[in-house]
């Protein structure tokens, strides 16, 4: 093992060398969790089915373009973001995007700028008088109200925002964010598994905004106590940011840090086999592998497996407890959303309307005024070394839970719907000058009211499967951050359960 010796925290006693572990799947939960593992003295081997690592983070470069096929910014709200990205060196390469905080959501057909902050927002005429009123009342009507704190656990988002603050702001301000940051809708996303912190906020405090207020006021009196930020720190930009070359350039830097051996592409996983009797936890795995240079599967021998797969993938492999089938039959079947990502170009002169800024939503509602898509961002607006000066770079959203079958249109098809769009928001006229788009057939696990059967299946693989640890986007949350952040807990939890083996085998 070539990391005998090497930074070894957790090791065998016996020869010295650092425990082996597996992780199943090279996205960004994989990753993050294999280049945790490293860094402690592990060896790590990940094993990724397909020819390229990144998972849903791919960025392409062509004819002077830039885009993102996948995810296109990401926030560090999580400490494992902070942690990676001061760890891998990549403060240098962040960028964020110019006049981030313009923020469009089509109304009545017209692109309306979002007020950036709850005070402009009660100014501003983007809300009724009466929804308005509501959101000003909310503090009062809903603190400490013993109703909130016995609401349905199953209750959906649209419904939880619209108890506190009306129809009007789900249809126009949370309908388009869910609707772009996950593909879902408001009454299809359960609240408490799609936004648990406003959820326990509301449990705690009766009223969202009183709750929101609070939790934002109380880190600022833990940070105080303890050791004073760096300079560097006060002046670090907040929100929403990418990175010089799109977002591949995070799960390419992690990669960089893998040697050969350690990142198997085109490795297919078809067996694992768990073979722990709780005595010990020296080769308690054994993992099978297919891979196209090698005409037989490959068995290899592990102490733990961190398995970030799409459940719907788990269920199609062959796991074994003791020499006995482990039956995945409790798996439920997982509801995935559809979306495409069509990317266009247009001469600059031929885009009557640009609008500054990061990008336009469209509410559902908006459909009745001929608007198919869910959003689009402004690339070359927030990144402007993303395209030629002549040209702008739109990155344009279309299906999710909303349209399923939209999001499966040809190339054409989907072409013909985006430039629609795009000359009603934006007055784009004529042809785009560059399409290309790709079809994410499951971009992301439904959050619906039944997802606690999901996170009930996970627990009970965990719970039988000793050493065996599950991150990703199946529990936890959907952006790039929490994906970082499951991935690095897996890790944690990886690094508990060796040490533990490793007291307990002393011990006996």
């Amino acid at each position: 093992m070539e990391n005998c010796g090497k930074r070894t925290i957790v090791s065998d006693d016996a020869t010295g060398c650092s425990k082996r572990v597996a992780v199943i799947g090279a996205g960004v939960s994989g990753l993050a969790a294999a280049y945790k593992l490293k860094i402690h003295g592990l060896n790590v081997t990940v094993f990724e089915a397909k020819g390229k690592a990144g998972g849903k983070l791919q960025s392409v470069s062509q004819n002077g373009l830039v885009w993102d096929e996948g995810a296109n910014t990401m926030t560090e709200s999580e400490g494992d973001v902070t942690f990676l990205l001061d760890s891998l060196g990549l403060r240098d390469k962040q960028q964020f995007p110019l006049s981030q905080n313009k923020r469009y959501i089509a109304r009545n057909g017209t692109p309306v700028l979002i007020p950036s902050n709850p005070i402009d927002l009660i100014k501003s005429n983007f809300l009724s008088t009466g929804s308005k009123l509501k959101m000003l009342l909310e503090p009062f009507l809903w603190k400490n109200n013993k109703l909130a704190k016995v609401s349905d656990k199953h209750e959906s988002v649209g419904g939880f925002f619209e108890r506190h603050f009306g129809k009007e702001v789900v249809d126009y301000l949370i309908d388009p964010f869910v609707a772009g940051t996950c593909g879902g809708d408001p009454d299809s996303l359960s609240m408490h598994h799609s936004f648990p912190e406003l959820w326990n906020l509301e449990k705690r405090f009766g009223s969202v905004i009183v709750g929101a207020i609070r939790s934002k006021l109380s880190p600022k009196k833990e940070k105080k106590q303890g050791p004073p930020k760096s300079s560097v720190n006060k002046k670090r930009q907040r929100g929403s940011f990418s990175f010089l070359g799109g977002m591949q350039t995070l799960t390419d830097a992690i990669c960089k840090d893998l040697k050969e051996d350690e990142l198997r592409l085109n490795s297919r996983v078809l067996e694992l086999s768990c073979s722990c009797s709780g005595d010990s936890a020296m080769d308690s795995w054994s993992i099978f592998s297919a891979s196209p240079h090698k005409r037989q599967a490959e068995e290899e021998s592990f102490d733990a497996v961190i398995m970030t797969a799409p459940l719907c993938d788990i269920k199609s492999m062959k796991i074994s407890k003791r020499g006995n089938p482990f039956l995945l039959n409790f798996i439920p079947e997982v509801d995935y959303v559809p979306v495409s990502v069509v990317i266009t170009t247009f001469k600059r002169e031929n885009v009557k309307h640009p609008l500054e800024g990061f990008g336009v939503l469209v509410p559902s509602k908006e459909q009745k005024h001929g608007l198919k898509t869910l959003g689009t961002l402004f690339s070359s607006m927030m990144f402007p070394d993303r395209a030629p000066s002549n040209v702008y770079l739109y990155t344009t959203f279309v299906g999710g839970s909303r349209n399923r079958e939209l999001a499966k249109a040809s190339r054409t098809e989907l072409k013909d719907i985006v430039t629609s769009d795009l000359k009603q928001l934006l007055g784009a006229e004529g042809e785009p000058t560059y399409v290309n788009h790709v079809y994410w057939s499951k971009a992301f696990p439904l959050y619906g009211h039944n997802y606690d059967s999901v996170l009930d299946a996970i627990d009970k693989m965990e719970k039988n499967l000793p050493g065996l640890f599950y991150a990703g986007n199946h529990k936890g949350g959907l952006s790039v951050g929490k994906a970082l952040s499951s991935g690095c807990n897996a890790a944690d939890l990886v690094i508990s359960y060796l040490e533990s083996m490793t007291t307990d085998t002393k011990n006996h």
